[in-house]
């Protein structure tokens, strides 16, 4: 059992990037779904599935890597909340992650969003990871 689902769903990508692989699956959930979805319409990932499999459900990332050096196209991924030590910020408080070039991830009481989008709608949140 796994007690933090969103620090298990970063590792398997970072572990994968490391590992120079194409494709990971990953245990389903809502929050992975949205955060899979993030990091698709942000140009972090190539491509995603998912497939039910009676269970829970998997979810299937093509990873993105640069032609040319072969890098991954997510340099770091950081988990800033967690179960342990909740991490919560109004939009005045955000970080510029990587000096605006990376994103965070929070879920807000409208959902799960990064932080441009929560800080366009004036909410803050529970910030779950930065990514860049």
């Amino acid at each position: 059992m796994v007690n933090d689902p969103i620090a298990d769903f970063l590792t398997r990508i970072r572990n994968a990037q490391m590992a120079g692989h194409r494709i990971v699956e990953i245990p389903a959930s809502n929050m992975k779904k949205k955060i899979t979805e993030i990091l698709y319409n942000q140009g972090y990932i190539l491509k995603y599935k998912f497939e039910d499999d009676n269970k829970q459900g998997i979810i299937k990332i093509a990873l993105k890597y640069d032609p040319a050096t072969k890098q991954p196209a997510i340099q770091r991924l950081e988990r800033v909340s967690r179960p342990g030590l909740r991490q919560y910020a109004k939009p005045s408080e955000f970080k510029r992650v990587k000096n605006g070039l990376g994103i965070a991830i929070l879920s807000t009481s409208r959902g799960v969003m990064t932080d441009k989008e929560a800080k366009a709608l004036n909410i803050g949140g529970e910030v779950i990871c930065y990514v860049f």
